[in-house]
């Protein structure tokens, strides 16, 4: 049968883009799904009707799954570990708008019920090589922003992915970017995270869209990634459920599976 897999989340889009990511994997093979609005005790696929319910203890237990996929909320992650933790079930999760104790939390759960537990704040595999592009040219500039935009629907700003990708650009530099001179006496410009400043944009129409922009005497260097479909996250979510359970622990971001 492969890696078995359960979707925490099924019935979200998300949930609904892994089904059918996973069908298209020989490897692969989805057994079940959890949901906290859920129109059916079963999910028809290609293989079959595979079953659901609110109950993810249930779920685990009736399932067996190798790898529980996640795409909920910040507020159900920690129960969800915890539970998928006491089934010895590894994790792969884009769920964002985590805290640092969270995450603390995440990787304690893991390395105690030694399964491997997949958080990244971006799937697409061009996001990520723009962070890393990002995190390289991060300790020649001196300045930084980051415009990110998303559907009206998104329910965090900024953006996992911005927050994500200004600390490592931080990181990489080593310290704090420079601000703009008098940039006390303007109005707030976005989030500002150790100078790098982030301007969320929320209108119907867009997906996903983030762009790196950095500064210098007489020159710009601009990233940017565009995702025109949720289609672009499903390649690097089949990714981690074929490396999650090399690991133990939490590994953050794609990035890591990717060798960067």
């Amino acid at each position: 049968m492969g890696i078995k897999v359960a979707i925490h989340g099924v019935f979200g889009k998300m949930g609904q883009m892994v089904i059918s990511a996973v069908e298209r994997e020989p490897n692969l093979a989805l057994v079940g799904g959890i949901d906290m609005q859920i129109p059916s005790a079963f999910i028809d696929t290609r293989s079959g009707h595979i079953p659901c319910g609110t109950s993810l203890d249930t779920i685990l237990q009736e399932t067996r799954p190798d790898v529980l996929v996640d795409f909920s909320t910040a507020q159900a992650v920690i129960p969800m570990v915890t539970t998928a933790a006491a089934h010895g079930v590894h994790i792969v999760s884009g769920t964002t708008g985590l805290s640092a104790s969270d995450l603390q939390k995440i990787d304690e759960l893991a390395h105690a019920a030694s399964i491997g537990a997949v958080f990244a704040a971006n799937f697409a595999l061009g996001a990520v090589i723009m962070m890393h592009l990002a995190e390289l040219a991060a300790k020649y500039f001196d300045y930084a922003e980051i415009i990110e935009e998303h559907h009206e629907q998104k329910l965090d700003a900024p953006s996992g992915t911005a927050l994500a990708t200004a600390k490592l650009m931080v990181k990489a530099r080593g310290q704090g970017f420079l601000e703009p001179k008098h940039n006390e006496q303007l109005a707030p410009r976005g989030q500002n995270t150790d100078g790098v400043f982030i301007h969320s944009v929320r209108l119907p129409g867009i997906l996903a869209r983030q762009e790196v922009l950095f500064g210098a005497l007489g020159q710009t260097l601009s990233i940017k990634h565009d995702a025109i479909s949720r289609e672009c996250y499903m390649p690097g979510v089949i990714i981690a459920l074929k490396k999650v359970g090399e690991f133990k622990g939490l590994v953050s971001g794609l990035d890591k599976l990717l060798g960067f």
